[in-house]
Order: structure tokens, then C-alpha cells, then sequence
């Protein structure tokens, strides 16, 4: 579970696109111009010594800046969310929700690329990634040190982005597919509030 729990949280972080067979870079940048929100699902695995595990899946709901929702239903049921203040973290096995501040948690982290603002270049160092699969890739890195990953690339295809890899510090790497995206959908303003569940331990970080 613990392990689950970690691949959770490379999951605040997931997606992005632009413009039909453009450089990565140029897609990149045009998908964060037009898209303001976003839903679709995802898959996502780990990945170590070329071996994979712990595969799974969901759906994701995003607004620019800091408002997601990133719900995993295999192999076991946990929900992200955030408000745009606070991250909200619901294990339902454990019944449990863990609440912490987003302050400045999203500037140097894998979700910044997909939900926080448009400024990603003042803590990521972006280039073209070259073509692979059929995607044009974009390598995202870090200028912190104090970071869990290493390095982010994102495979986009005619504006819309399909792939992301986090490779983390120590040598493992997450990756997520994306399907089923969907832009700048109509929701309402209360949309991204959490709801307590009824009967919770409360975990404040």
C-alpha cells in the first residue's frame, strides 16, 4: 500500500499538448495557451530494471491554477483533489483523508506542468526530447535540487497530450497514458470543493 501510495503522489502530476506535428515544444506551449481545464482517464505503471508493476488506472479533472481532481479506481479506490488552497488526499480502504497545504508544493513538481500557471519555464528547464512512438516528446527539468524527480518528458500528438514519464531520484519511473481528453469542458465553480466524508479520521500535514 505504501508503495500505491507513492505512485498517488507522482499522480498530482499527470498530461499536456499544442499544434498538429509542431516540435514538442511548440505543441507544448500552445496547449497551455488554449487549455484552461481538461478531463479524460488514465493508466499509469511503474517502471524499474526495465520491469513493470503496480499498474493503475482512473480519471483526472483539472483548472488552471492548482484546482484537480485525480481519482484512481484500480486497483484501489483513492482520490486527489485540490482546491486551489489545499490538497486532499481520501484513501477510502483506510477511511482516512490526509489535507495539505499547496502553498508552494506545486512550483517544481510534475503537477505544475498540468495545473498550475503558464510561468513553467521559471522552474522548469524545457527542450525537444526528440520523436518516439509516434510522439513528439518534451523534457522537462527541474532548476531545484529540492525535488523528488530527476526529469519529466511528455509525449504529445496533434495538440493533445498522450504520455508522460517521471523518472524519480532513485531510479524508478513512473508513466501515464492518457485517453478520452477533453478541453476547457463547462463545469461550475464549486466544482473542485472537497466534501468531507461523513465519519473520517482527519490527518492535517
Amino acid at each position: 500500500m505504501t508503495q500505491l501510495k507513492n505512485i498517488a503522489a507522482f499522480a498530482t502530476a499527470l498530461l499536456l499538448a499544442g499544434a498538429a506535428q509542431a516540435a514538442a515544444l511548440d505543441q507544448f506551449k500552445a496547449f497551455v495557451a488554449s487549455t484552461k481545464s481538461a478531463r479524460g482517464e488514465f493508466t499509469q505503471r511503474q517502471v524499474k530494471s526495465g520491469k513493470s508493476s503496480n499498474t493503475a488506472s482512473g480519471t483526472f479533472e483539472f483548472a488552471r491554477p492548482g484546482k484537480f481532481i485525480w481519482t484512481y479506481l484500480k486497483p484501489y479506490d483513492q482520490l486527489l483533489q485540490a482546491d486551489g488552497e489545499q490538497l486532499y488526499i481520501y484513501d477510502k480502504d483506510l477511511n482516512q483523508v490526509t489535507v495539505k497545504k499547496l502553498g508552494n508544493a506545486l512550483g517544481s513538481s510534475p503537477a505544475a506542468i498540468l495545473f498550475g500557471s503558464n510561468d513553467l519555464e521559471k522552474n522548469f528547464t524545457l527542450s525537444e526530447a526528440g520523436t518516439r512512438d509516434g510522439l513528439e516528446w518534451l523534457k522537462a527539468v527541474p532548476k531545484t535540487q529540492d525535488t523528488t524527480f530527476e526529469q519529466i518528458t511528455i509525449g504529445l500528438r496533434n495538440g493533445t497530450p498522450e504520455a508522460m514519464e517521471l523518472k524519480d531520484n532513485f531510479g524508478s519511473m513512473s508513466v501515464l497514458s492518457f485517453s478520452k481528453f477533453e478541453k476547457n469542458p463547462q463545469v461550475g465553480a464549486a466544482h473542485y470543493k472537497f466534501v468531507m466524508p461523513k465519519g473520517v479520521e482527519i490527518s492535517q500535514q
